[in-house]
């Protein structure tokens, strides 16, 4: 069979999975073996984890109904295949959670269920993947292609799979990627029980659309990217769905208001930039935004400096800054509209991989900061112990994030590898 059949196969199978919902992981995993295997795989691995994770809230919550505190199991699988001595590949990674207090965060998504063909000078991906573009810490502005899986953390760095055709270009000058991206995701939210939500519930059965096609509009994204000595470069451009929506109020029902979100068509040009000097890392992500509203810039810039072998050990200690801008200010969506992030990386280099990242950002046309830690650390080969904590000060009426300015929490999970 054919790498064009066996792409096009597996595209339909991830176009009737995103179309209907998931499928179970075992019949999934069955389809797109019989599609896009030509006979027996070379080699069949398995991987992932499961984890529990407590979430224990600092402060009582903000809103009637909303749950104090959360446990949640986790599970992601990871089943890869190849044959053709690595030039054809089908990864599958299943995502599911079930959580305690929050419904809708009880959820299941398949992060990727890909068919990867190789060449010496282009690479061809068909079926639901994650692709992740940018360079900075604090803010992926230009990170485009998947959707937020918001119900997972505030971070945004948490996707949800995207149904996409991928066509990769090599070459010396630099490396095209071609987008076509049949099918939309919308944003999750919490529910009504859940912490870290919107004042009002979000109504995710009634979305809207600028599109007649609604959520099957195609998509499409082109990108060049290129190394060059201490520079890496990326020039991006998107036309489709915006990712974030806007939200319209609905009184029309009886009980409290809601949240309609509303998804427009867009366009979106997006520059990616990082310099690599000594010590020094150099990171930019610009993006130039029409469609939504009126046209629009947005920025994330800064430095990392890194001190190796922090006070005569073999620890490194990164040195962290970068300033956030939206030309939109306090009428968009983001609410970085113009703030300063400053943080620590510290890497001990030791045995069990012992990380933490610490930042805060503070608005600088208010008195807002949102202070964040992240670390972990493996146990033997198997477990890995994670820790999360975000804290928001100072937080006023007209800030974006007031609705959440008492969910202060902290996080520990507990993983176990395989």
């Amino acid at each position: 069979m054919s790498a064009g059949v066996n792409a096009v196969r597996v595209a339909r199978l991830a176009g009737i999975a995103a179309g209907t919902g998931l499928l179970s992981a075992g019949l999934l995993w069955v389809a797109v073996l019989l599609a896009a295997l030509p006979g027996r795989a070379e080699s069949l691995e398995i991987s992932g984890y499961a984890g529990i994770e407590p979430r224990l809230f600092f402060h009582s919550p903000t809103f009637a109904g909303q749950i104090h505190d959360n446990i949640s199991a986790v599970l992601q699988p990871e089943f890869y295949s190849e044959w053709n001595a690595g030039r054809d590949s089908v990864l599958f990674t299943p995502f599911a959670r079930l959580d305690s207090a929050d419904g809708r965060r009880t959820h299941l998504d398949v992060r990727e269920l890909l068919y990867q063909r190789v060449a010496p000078d282009w690479e061809l991906r068909a079926g639901i993947g994650k692709v992740f573009w940018g360079v900075a810490e604090s803010e992926h502005l230009v990170d485009i292609i998947n959707q937020t899986d918001a119900i997972e953390d505030v971070d945004g760095e948490d996707k949800l799979g995207q149904p996409m055709l991928n066509l990769a270009l090599i070459r010396d000058w630099g490396t095209v990627d071609l987008f076509i991206l049949p099918g939309f995701r919308e944003r999750s939210f919490a529910g009504s029980g859940g912490r870290l939500r919107q004042s009002l519930v979000v109504d995710t059965n009634n979305s809207s659309y600028e599109s007649s096609a609604g959520d099957r509009h195609v998509d499409y994204a082109l990108r060049w990217s290129q190394s060059m000595a201490q520079w890496d470069i990326g020039l991006s451009h998107f036309y489709g769905t915006s990712r974030a929506p806007r939200f319209v109020l609905d009184t029309r029902r009886p009980g409290p208001p809601i949240l309609i979100p509303r998804y427009d068509l867009i366009h979106r040009s997006a520059l990616d930039l990082q310099a690599t000097m000594d010590n020094w890392l150099w990171k930019l992500e610009l993006i130039h935004e029409s469609g939504q509203a009126d046209s629009h810039v947005a920025w994330v810039g800064g430095f990392e400096y890194t001190l190796t072998g922090f006070a005569g050990t073999r620890a490194d200690l990164g040195l962290l800054a970068e300033h956030l801008f939206d030309s939109r200010g306090h009428a968009g969506p983001n609410p970085f509209q113009n703030d300063l992030f400053a943080g620590l990386r510290l890497a001990l280099n030791d045995v069990q991989s012992s990380e933490v990242l610490a930042g805060v950002i503070q608005d600088l046309r208010g008195d807002a900061s949102l202070f964040s830690i992240e670390a972990s650390r493996r146990l033997g080969d198997r477990w890995k112990l994670e820790l999360e904590a975000r804290l928001w000060s100072r937080v006023k009426q007209h800030d974006p994030f007031k609705a959440i300015a008492r969910d202060d929490y902290i996080q520990f999970s507990v993983l176990r590898y395989f």
